[in-house]
């Protein structure tokens, strides 16, 4: 088994993070998320890359009245406007009963504080006098890698807020989701653009069964 503060040896074209990492991080940041607002909005900014697949242009422009979180089967509407080639998709949330937790209760507090749902951001920042205005790339980058300091320096070293999402991918089809499914969360033109993740290893321990679940 490799050490946690190595890298993780993945299937090729890419590295993800695999599951015991995500339980690491996730839990990390759900403890310290209570007392730390900084810590709420990285744990946010992690499930949308991790745990939803969205790029982080998509992220940087996602407003309130795009998390859908009050209809059956809760989802992010990402706009014709936002995503990748102009094509509008509803990434679901109801995949995962944490992520649907965490942005439900992160939707609920940026209401409370008065954000429009509309008009507003669903992550902005956090500074006084610029609470909700929009955060930049950069900015919500180094964000995902803060959120990941749990695994380590070494492996920072080799992950980017773009790993969030073919994390996402990799699980998702590891999971029983199917190339369909995953296809339109995803946003991919094309199927086979999604099959590359068919064989990514998800596991770095024995597996855990066919479950789609980050907690």
């Amino acid at each position: 088994m490799p050490h946690l503060n190595s890298p993780t040896s993945l299937s090729v074209p890419t590295k993800i993070l695999v599951r015991r990492e995500m339980a690491i991080v996730l839990a990390d940041l759900t403890r310290k998320a209570e007392r730390s607002p900084n810590t709420r909005l990285n744990l946010i900014v992690f499930r949308l890359a991790a745990c939803c697949g969205l790029r982080v242009s998509e992220i940087a422009v996602l407003r309130i009245a795009d998390v859908r979180v009050d209809v059956a089967r809760p989802h992010l509407a990402i706009r014709s406007g936002a995503a990748k080639g102009g094509r509008a998709r509803a990434v679901p949330l109801w995949w995962d009963a944490g992520t649907l937790r965490d942005i439900e209760q992160w939707k609920a507090e940026r209401l409370a504080q008065r954000a429009r749902a509309e008009p507003d951001f669903f992550v902005g920042s956090l500074r006084p006098g610029r609470v909700g205005t929009q955060l930049s790339r950069h900015t919500l980058r180094k964000r995902f890698r803060t959120a990941c300091k749990v695994l380590g320096p070494a492996r920072l070293e080799t992950l980017t807020i773009h790993h969030g999402r073919h994390t996402f991918l990799s699980h998702a089809l590891a999971g029983g989701r199917t190339l369909a499914e995953v296809r339109d969360a995803a946003g991919h033109a094309n199927i086979s653009v999604t099959s590359g993740y068919l064989h990514a290893a998800v596991d770095d321990e024995a597996p855990v069964g066919n479950l789609f679940r980050f907690s």
